[in-house]
């Protein structure tokens, strides 16, 4: 009996020894990635999630998957919905080391983060919401700041000013200065305030998106919407900016040329000419009259493959009656989701033969992305002017 409680005892301490190794490899020497997705909602975070993946990538540090913050009405905190909900991070493992926000803090954090260890970095003094006057990032102050580290009781015991380092690592040694300035012997995590990224996303990270895939769920859930309730056959997908909150975005059209998301149709530099009303809120006029050209010309161009019906995604008013009143004579119908479902949304826009967009919306952006990496066509509405719209639609098919 002896020899077996002695045989016993080696074991679990060969198998603790394996198991302390394992988690001692698992750890990333080069240091790690931490942000809060805290600008705006989806699509934004999304043009901020690929900026932060190239930086976390230049400075060879695993990027840590942040939850996307969420805000829901009535509600006044946000909600963070783990990465993996909508988007598979094995296909982000093909292009850089990430690990989700949840699995980090749950077998890393104690050991390498430990509380007392846990700093703030901001470019600068980010000021106080409730009156305080240490200079700090005040890192959790205000939705969603703090509910977003709530979620992980995280909480930072100093702040670190990082400025004038900065995150463009496209055309500058940003990502050897950084390392040189935080070495990941001292500095195993770099915590950020918000996202390590710009906003419009940088055009030389757009490609990234090809890594942004779906999850199984929200591709079931796509896929089955339209088998289920789209005729058979082809279909356009459009999506539809004109909530409250959008026009009086628009109002300020005319001092912000590249307002939002513009860049994807009119060049970072304004290079293809500057923002419209148009460009911005559609009216039911111009959208009937740009979908009849589309499906007109959908149809000159691929008569085997006629355009059957319309999806519509909105923040608002999806025009579902507008639209089967104005398409009748076509015999198309117009289809939304019954319960709405942002991510399904996109997904399902992305399957779509083709897209029509807005060009200032990020929403809008995050489709023509997958849409480019695809190979899909995408327009947009009233850009570029009628007289040209025509012209790009077929070099778009």
């Amino acid at each position: 009996m002896h020899w077996k409680i002695r045989y016993a005892v080696l074991s679990l301490f060969f198998l603790k020894s394996v198991v302390q190794t394992t988690f001692v490899q698992d750890v990333d020497e080069n240091g790690y990635i931490m942000y809060c997705p805290c600008m705006g909602r989806f699509g934004n975070q999304a043009d901020h999630f690929l900026g932060a993946l190239a930086f976390s990538k230049s400075l060879n540090r695993t990027l840590v998957l942040p939850p996307w913050v969420e805000y829901r009405q009535g509600e006044l905190r946000s909600h963070q919905v783990p990465f993996d909900t909508y988007f598979k991070v094995d296909e982000l493992q093909k292009f850089h080391r990430v690990i989700t926000m949840h699995q980090f803090m749950k077998e890393f954090a104690s050991q390498i983060w430990p509380p007392e260890k846990r700093i703030s970095f901001c470019y600068m003094e980010r000021k106080s919401l409730v009156g305080k006057t240490d200079q700090s990032c005040h890192a959790k102050e205000g939705n969603p700041f703090g509910p977003f580290w709530d979620t992980f009781n995280i909480d930072f015991v100093g702040s670190e000013f990082f400025g004038p380092l900065n995150y463009d690592i496209h055309h500058s040694r940003m990502g050897q200065k950084w390392n040189e300035k935080y070495p990941p012997g001292k500095w195993p995590v770099i915590a950020f305030t918000g996202a390590p990224a710009s906003f419009p996303v940088q055009d030389e990270n757009r490609s990234l998106q090809k890594y942004l895939v779906w999850s199984d769920d929200i591709t079931r859930q796509a896929k089955h919407f339209i088998k289920n309730n789209l005729p058979k056959g082809s279909f356009i997908g459009i999506h539809l900016r004109n909530g409250i909150d959008w026009v009086r975005a628009c109002e300020h059209i005319k001092e912000s040329p590249n307002l939002f998301s513009a860049p994807q149709c009119l060049g970072y530099r304004n290079e293809k000419g500057n923002a419209t009303m148009n460009m911005c809120m559609q009216t039911k006029d111009i959208v009937l009259r740009q979908l009849k050209r589309h499906i007109k010309s959908i149809k000159e161009m691929h008569k085997h493959n006629e355009i059957k019906s319309i999806f519509v995604a909105s923040d608002s008013n999806h025009l579902i009656y507008d639209l089967n009143e104005g398409l009748q004579r076509m015999q198309i119908s117009t289809f939304k989701l019954n319960t709405s479902n942002p991510h399904v949304d996109l997904a399902i826009l992305g399957m779509s033969n083709h897209f029509v967009g807005n060009c200032i919306s990020s929403f809008s952006a995050f489709v023509k992305r997958e849409r480019d990496v695809k190979g899909f066509p995408t327009t947009f509405w009233a850009f570029p002017t009628e007289k040209n719209t025509k012209k790009l639609l077929h070099e778009e098919l």
